[in-house]
């Protein structure tokens, strides 16, 4: 998906011979309304007003507000992968590689704010509409493979230890940011700081960077296992 994605919709209107501009329109409006509103608070009649285009050519494109917002979930699933696809973690070190991944996992969920809200309505869904997203079937084994890869290769070189999961691995990363980011109004009262100043964020992934490095590593020579 292009970043213009998860960005507001320029005001100008398509055309109607450029199909798959209308589309990418279509698909930026309502990634827009459905992060503002949920996928129960989001009207079609507003996100084709948003997009410009009548709401017959919104249903002809996409069906219906289910296949919409199951269009939306993709589109923003193929930018996660594309992305992260280019990391290149097969290059340098495996720390290094590492290291990569977290900071891109971070800067992603930094840079689009929206994807929390998205997904957060689409746990509330009950994931109903990935279960039936054929891309999602098609992108999370190469994915998968790719993090296996990764930790295989430090095993190898005696960076890590073993039996460690790369699916696992992804998901503790994304929880620690996630959380944080999802959770950062509340946990700001609590703690009595603002922990979305920039000082608290450059912390914050600091403590990220530690904890998956401590994580990840083999365990030094002639150091103890933890019991």
């Amino acid at each position: 998906m292009p970043a213009e994605l998860l960005t507001p919709p320029p005001t100008a209107r398509p055309s109607r011979r450029n199909p798959e501009a209308s589309r990418r329109r279509i698909l930026a409006a309502a990634t827009e309304t459905f992060a503002a509103l949920g996928l129960d608070g989001a009207r079609v009649d507003d996100i084709a007003e948003r997009a410009g285009i009548n709401k017959r050519m919104l249903y002809h494109y996409f069906g219906n507000k289910d296949d919409l917002f199951g269009a939306v979930l993709d589109a923003l699933y193929e930018q996660i992968c594309r992305e992260s696809s280019a990391l290149d973690l097969e290059t340098g070190s495996p720390r290094q590689a590492v290291d990569r991944l977290v900071e891109f996992v971070i800067d992603f969920y930094l840079g689009n704010p929206k994807a929390i809200t998205l997904l957060n309505a689409e746990n509330l869904h009950l994931g109903r509409h990935l279960k039936k997203s054929e891309l999602i079937r098609s992108i999370h084994l190469p994915f998968e493979e790719m993090l296996d890869a990764l930790l295989a290769r430090g095993v190898k070189t005696g960076d890590f230890r073993k039996g460690i999961s790369g699916a696992r691995l992804y998901i503790s990363i994304v929880g620690l940011i996630y959380y944080y980011l999802s959770n950062s109004h509340s946990l700001s009262v609590f703690f009595d700081r603002d922990l979305l100043a920039p000082k608290e964020l450059e912390d914050w992934k600091a403590h990220i960077h530690e904890m998956v490095t401590r994580f990840v590593s083999a365990e030094p020579q002639g150091g103890k296992k933890n019991d």
